[in-house]
């Protein structure tokens, strides 16, 4: 019924520490950190977090979130 791992039933997967050293944002290129608490990869540069499912990041920008409220870089105003 289970897959014999034991406790990790409720948590969400982590992310495989080997693997960080190797994962860039798609959009910056830059290194990513990793957010054990909110099972994450954060890029604090555009301020956007990846959510890793099942301990595989999930690197697609449109499933990122945004971090903190920054407003656009174009100049874009918004009321």
């Amino acid at each position: 019924q289970g897959q014999g791992s034991g406790s990790a039933s409720a948590r969400p997967e982590p992310l495989e520490p080997s693997l960080l050293r190797f994962l860039v944002c798609p959009l910056s290129k830059r290194p990513l950190r990793y957010e054990e608490a909110t099972n994450e990869l954060i890029n604090e540069e555009l301020g956007i977090a990846y959510p890793i499912i099942d301990g595989i990041p999930n690197m697609i920008p449109e499933a990122a979130r945004t971090t903190r409220k920054k407003p656009p870089a174009e100049g874009s105003k918004q009321p």
